[in-house]
């Protein structure tokens, strides 16, 4: 297996590595996402492999995730992470974490990738990591709030932020805190947010929770925002990324680029 450090010559298409779960349709829409540009020539990559952490019959959502992998001909590679524990005692998953990572690497040997996508991978992989330059999204602009989408999005309501955005950052073994590559901002107030801050109030976050949850109409408005602007995000961080707008050297070093200009167009578009 190999890193490559440089980015591609001119007209060479960019090689992925892609690592998911595959358990839900974000994780298939992301995959799919990048599939369209790559048919349609918005992004000039190929697709090495598709790792899985789960094998067939465990997910009926991993079942048609890999149905599609397997259907567009990408070589799908498997190594079921319960599995994993249950032959090793379930012992803490703390303990076993590296080893998995070892035998996925041994599986993994024979692909050489430019950069590597985690796409809904619920493993932090510390030893893949140093193996692969892997990127990664998070539901927060650089310096923002850490942490799975819904604590996100509370910590927004919380602030009362006026701004929000989605990120891609270099995968570390520190959660969400490796080097962001690329970004987009959208605004939390204006005309779509009036009500829904109006109706939010000056409730506290337990209060909040308490009564509407995550049926909060703020809430489902800063989720919904986020989550239409992944996917295009992801396709031109990578196409920035190939075309060389975005560098990353073999440490996963790049200075942040922001992509609001470059994908908000398509968005009013849809």
């Amino acid at each position: 297996m190999t890193i490559n450090q440089d980015t591609p010559a001119e007209g060479t298409p960019l090689k992925l590595g892609w690592f998911s779960t595959g358990r839900g349709e974000g994780s298939r829409g992301l995959l799919i996402s990048a599939l369209d540009a790559i048919d349609s020539g918005r992004l000039n990559a190929q697709i090495e492999f598709v790792f899985v952490n789960r094998e067939r019959g465990q997910h009926k959502g991993t079942d048609r995730y890999m149905d599609l992998v397997e259907q567009r001909g990408i070589p799908l590679v498997t190594l079921s992470s319960q599995h994993f524990r249950t032959e090793h005692g379930r012992a803490p998953w703390s303990e076993l974490r590296g080893r998995f990572d070892e035998a996925v690497l041994e599986l993994l040997a024979p692909y050489s990738v430019d950069v590597s996508v985690t796409a809904g991978y619920m493993l932090i992989a510390p030893v893949l990591c140093r193996h692969f330059i892997m990127v990664n999204l998070h539901p927060a602009l650089p310096g923002g709030p850490v942490g799975m989408i819904d604590q996100v999005i509370w910590e927004l309501i919380e602030t009362r932020a006026s701004e929000s955005g989605v990120m891609i950052h270099v995968a570390t073994e520190e959660l969400d805190l490796g080097p962001v590559i690329a970004y987009c901002r959208f605004p939390l107030v204006g005309a779509s947010y009036a009500g829904a801050w109006s109706e939010a109030g000056d409730r506290s976050v337990e209060q909040l929770k308490a009564s509407e949850n995550e049926d909060l109409e703020l809430f489902q408005l800063i989720r919904s925002a986020g989550v239409d602007r992944e996917r295009p995000l992801l396709v031109a961080t990578l196409a920035a990324i190939g075309d060389g707008r975005i560098g990353l050297n073999a440490a996963g070093e790049s200075v942040a680029v922001d992509l609001t200009d470059e994908i908000e167009p398509g968005l009013t578009q849809t």
